[in-house]
């Protein structure tokens, strides 16, 4: 028997991180709002509560790209358009003492992606494999084309789900259906269109099912 050549001993623990990478700045902004969030019905120490949360997410999610940086040795396109877009919202959140902005940035993230995805769609241009970059080893342009328009309506569809969560939620029960029901939809939404990826070209033994990267979270 062969040992496992470097590239695939290094496989699972580059996933691990890129996982890590993806969601600890969300982990960090839930735990923070968790600690700081005041006992009983106070919406004065609620929204201070909110403000040092969201200068948690700021700090790591810079932290997530420095660490991309020097791990894994770059930056993904999506994980530096979050970054961006963390920092902007948050900012404002906590220039403005509003956490409308901190709760908006997933719907401005998601309609983003799924508009441009769509569009290079509708163009004949699969601009997800550009933001995957080389994720998936053998996948057709039609495949491409086609994972595009499936990542592009579901985009759609977690934006305005955001929206509805937003404006029918509490902001703790937001954060925290941001974090597992995000979560879990994306995931299964992955595994849906492994069949899809197989019948185009995707080498199973090579991407081993699921890219090392995935479309952002928010």
């Amino acid at each position: 028997m062969t040992d496992p050549t470097p590239e695939t001993q290094s496989k699972p623990k580059s996933g691990w991180l890129n996982v890590a990478i993806d969601y600890g700045p969300l982990i960090v902004f839930l735990v923070s709002f968790y600690l700081f969030r005041p006992e009983g019905e106070d919406s004065v120490g609620t929204l201070f509560a909110i403000i040092k949360s969201t200068g948690a997410f700021i700090v790591a999610a810079i932290a997530a790209v420095i660490a991309s940086k020097l791990v894994l040795g770059h930056v993904s396109k999506m994980l530096m358009l979050s970054t961006v877009l963390i920092v902007g919202f948050g900012g404002l959140t906590i220039l403005l003492r509003d956490p409308f902005y901190v709760q908006v940035k997933p719907t401005v993230l998601y309609a983003f992606f799924g508009v441009v995805l769509l569009v290079g769609w509708f163009k004949g241009k699969a601009f997800l494999q550009w933001l995957l970059e080389a994720a998936f080893e053998g996948l057709s342009q039609e495949g491409w084309l086609k994972l595009s328009r499936n990542w592009g309506v579901f985009f759609l569809f977690l934006a305005v789900l955001n929206e509805a969560l937003r404006l029918s939620l509490s902001f703790e029960s937001w954060l925290w259906a941001k974090l597992w029901v995000f979560m879990g939809l994306s995931l299964a939404f992955t595994f849906t269109q492994i069949p899809m990826l197989l019948k185009h070209g995707l080498d199973p033994e090579r991407n081993e099912g699921l890219p090392d990267e995935e479309p952002p979270t928010g």
